[in-house]
């Protein structure tokens, strides 16, 4: 089932979301079901009104190799190297943003079963990480400083 994306200036997209505690796996497929549905790459819970840190992504599947994520409690535990991209988000359509973000992250999150896992993430699935991450944190492309 798809959900409502809510928009920028939702307040919403301004919490910073609380742990999860329950089960999630209906959220979460709903999440990747309305994601590719926007199109997009990443979707976070506050994106649809939920304010629990839970994030979803396909880095991939635009370019034909579907890899669907889902991400609970996550936090980036290191981080290296630098790179900029064009970013768009699906809470603010039709403006992208130029941003900086570290070229490599190592992100802890609950996975399957909620066993607590590390995984290291390079490029554009890195970026995109920060992306969702932001927004766990109440944080928009808008609040970056445009980079060049």
């Amino acid at each position: 089932m798809t959900l409502p994306i809510l928009l920028h200036p939702d307040p919403v997209l301004r919490a910073a979301c609380t742990p999860v505690r329950g089960d999630v796996a209906g959220l979460a497929r709903d999440m990747l079901d309305t994601m590719y549905a926007a199109p997009g790459r990443g979707l976070a819970a506050p994106q649809v009104g939920v304010t629990e840190r839970l994030f979803v992504m396909d880095a991939t599947w635009k370019e034909g190799l579907p890899d669907p994520r889902v991400f609970v409690n996550p936090e980036i535990v290191a981080r290296d190297g630098a790179q900029v991209n064009e970013e768009g988000c699906l809470s603010i359509p039709d403006v992208p943003r130029r941003v900086a973000r570290a070229r490599r992250v190592t992100l802890t999150f609950d996975g399957p079963g909620g066993a607590r896992r590390s995984e290291v993430f390079d490029g554009f699935a890195a970026a995109c990480i920060q992306h969702e991450m932001d927004h766990l944190d109440g944080v928009l492309i808008l609040d970056h400083a445009a980079a060049s």
